[in-house]
């Protein structure tokens, strides 16, 4: 049987070389970065008080601002809708809040090794560690926001139960989905550059393609959209709006929401595994 000495003289077999597309080296940066949760959790608030440094109100303009557009969206749409504002307004506030978090890991992840490139090319690190740096940012910028949806329930008050507490594995299911489409979007965006254009444009589209500022139920009501409504389901960010959206604001839960997430969380990990897989080792070069 061959053998292969490595650099400190000790003779290895074969089965102890992982080259560079090994799952084990896959999993292993995975495990890595998730170790480093000190460092990246570090630079993760960084990031924010960064890019508020020197502001009176710092970090609190993140609520300032989220507050401002979902009162000027919720005012304006309630009033072309004909939907009361108690109504209207958190569920708009609410959508825009998740949102925020989606489309922060959509396009931010498409660009999450570009940006860190020195990094990468100079600090012996792990890829994943960016991937969970800008997870954790975005979370960060979700917990300030919940101030919105705090004052909201006080002004408005719904009828909020047990089913609150499901808004916990919900929005851990956004996380969990965050990062393998950070680690999928960004590994394709070092090596096709035309790619973070595309996904912005794409995710600008799928914005208004959401129930963030309009309701499913306005479809329902509308004879002409009325065969048309079920069609709202076929986008996937629908479903992961709605699991986290429904227990904060006290609608009905819907089963089915959370096993197409579930479907989708397992189909795009699988994805993004093989991705890392094949491409890690080459995520340096093409930055």
């Amino acid at each position: 049987m061959a053998v292969t000495v490595s650099e400190t003289g000790d003779t290895v077999s074969p089965s102890q070389v992982s080259g560079p597309r090994s799952w084990r080296r896959a999993f292993a940066d995975i495990a890595q970065g998730w170790r480093q949760r000190s460092l990246w959790g570090y630079l993760g608030w960084q990031d924010i008080k960064q890019r508020y440094r020197r502001s009176v109100l710092g970090p609190l303009w993140i609520s300032i601002s989220m507050g401002v557009i979902a009162l000027g969206l919720g005012i304006l749409y309630s009033a072309l809708f004909h939907v009361p504002l108690a109504q209207f307004l958190p569920h708009v506030a609410v959508g825009l809040l998740i949102w925020n978090f989606v489309s922060g890991c959509i396009l931010e992840g498409s660009e999450v090794f570009i940006a860190n490139e020195g990094l990468i090319k100079f600090l012996p690190a792990p890829l994943t560690l960016h991937v969970y740096r800008l997870v954790w940012r975005q979370t960060l910028f979700f917990l300030h926001n919940l101030v919105v949806w705090a004052v909201l329930m006080i002004v408005f008050p719904r009828p909020l139960g047990w089913e609150i507490l499901l808004a916990v594995p919900a929005f851990a299911l956004l996380m969990i989905n965050g990062g393998w489409v950070a680690i999928l979007s960004g590994i394709l965006a070092t090596r096709f550059r035309d790619i973070p254009p595309i996904i912005a444009s794409v995710t600008q589209l799928v914005f208004y393609l959401t129930p963030i500022v309009w309701q499913v139920d306005m479809l329902s009501n509308n004879e002409a959209a009325q065969e048309r409504a079920h069609l709202v389901e076929l986008n996937p960010v629908f479903h992961f709006v709605e699991i986290v959206r429904q227990p904060l604001i006290g609608d009905p839960i819907v089963g089915r929401y959370w096993i197409v997430v579930g479907a989708i969380t397992v189909v795009g990990w699988a994805v993004a595994l093989v991705c890392l897989r094949n491409y890690r080792s080459r995520v340096a070069y093409w930055v």
